[in-house]
């Protein structure tokens, strides 16, 4: 029997706890007449080693951090909302026959459907689905959209024994990109067309998370093993540091936006840490075109509108502008603090770490 209710099931807690490779994220929100209030939020470092490659490596530390994070930020609860990295979810989007009765519909999807997109057998995986809008196909007949969900039960069985073993159970276990969406929707989805696309661009600690978005559904997604750890190696190994597992070092820069091919006489040509930055963040954005042109090149009459910089990368100080310049696409730094319209400390949030804290407000507000 699993302890958590499904990928889409409604959440019984606003407590939220976000478990990446370098920190873990504990959020308690509450709902007010005027909107929400961030009640409790901490962020604990998690040593290295504890999670590898985006998995739980080592459950009991991993159990003790969250347990120390929930105690330092004083918040009493026995469920909470967590999630999984897209790199250990499938999603898609696949049709099916809009006659079927719910019962029908999900024994086809879940027993039928799902065997045929997941890269692993079917019993190896905890699956989930949820009706999106109804259309008629080609050939006149009229069928529905269906999203489906699934991560392997190797990784969902290890969020579950870590929680347990810090005391909690998992209300709800959804992909961090879901989270991010919910954050996101209302400022700056709303507007996008059905032909117009959003590409939300999580860049965490060892890697990033590509999703495209149509309709505030993901449509695409892929992971690009490049994050802040490998954005800040070159300025590490010319300082003769070691690389951090925090992101103060990226903090204080700001990214030059002139092309770096082009600035062989300027600022990089004598400042080799910046001029390997810039390389990685040119890799970076390659990968993102690339991603880009593949979605559009399998899709019809969809156009890119905007580029979402996410995740403790996605706030570097001009790095939209970069993004923008590189691409041709107009990019914005998303700010999940002004989303939600939380009253913060302005010193204590600043708009650089803001991008970071998406995945976790998502997860808190996840009944609200």
């Amino acid at each position: 029997m699993k302890s958590f209710n499904s990928l889409f099931g409604k959440s019984q807690s606003r407590v939220g706890v976000e478990i990446a490779p370098e920190r873990v994220n504990v959020v308690q929100l509450r709902k007010q007449r005027q909107g929400l209030k961030l009640e409790s939020f901490i962020s604990v470092p998690v040593p290295e080693g504890i999670v590898t490659d985006g998995q739980i490596t080592d459950t009991p530390a991993m159990a003790q951090l969250i347990q120390q994070a929930l105690a330092e930020s004083k918040i009493k609860t026995s469920r909470v909302a967590t999630g999984v990295p897209g790199r250990e979810s499938i999603v898609r989007i696949i049709p099916v026959p809009a006659e079927l009765d719910d019962k029908e519909l999900r024994e086809m999807v879940l027993n039928h459907e799902a065997g045929l997109y997941l890269p692993y057998p079917r019993e190896e995986a905890d699956v989930d689905y949820q009706k999106l809008g109804y259309f008629v196909d080609e050939d006149g007949i009229e069928k529905v959209h269906v999203l489906l969900v699934a991560t392997r039960k190797e990784v969902t069985d290890t969020y579950i024994s870590t929680f347990e073993q810090a005391g909690l159970q998992i209300d709800v276990l959804e992909i961090n990109s879901f989270a991010l969406i919910r954050i996101i929707r209302d400022r700056y989805l709303r507007d996008l067309s059905p032909q117009e696309a959003a590409v939300l661009v999580d860049i965490e600690f060892d890697s990033t998370e590509i999703a495209i978005i149509v309709n505030g559904v993901p449509q695409f997604s892929r992971t690009v093993p490049i994050g802040t750890y490998q954005i800040q190696m070159p300025l590490a190994r010319v300082n003769s540091q070691p690389v951090s597992r925090d992101m103060e070092m990226l903090y204080d820069i700001t990214i030059p936006v002139t092309p770096v091919d082009s600035d062989k006489t300027g600022m990089t040509a004598n400042d080799p840490g910046m001029a390997g930055l810039l390389r990685v963040l040119g890799e970076l954005s390659d990968e993102l075109r690339r991603s880009i042109d593949f979605y559009l090149n399998q899709s019809e009459n969809i156009e890119v509108a905007q580029i979402l910089l996410a995740g403790p990368g996605g706030g570097l100080q001009q790095l939209d502008e970069f993004f923008t310049q590189r691409l041709g696409i107009p990019t914005s730094q998303i700010d999940p603090i002004g989303c939600l319209s939380l009253e913060v400390d302005e010193e204590k949030y600043p708009i650089t770490q803001r991008s970071g804290l998406g995945i976790i407000l998502g997860l808190g507000m996840r009944e609200i």
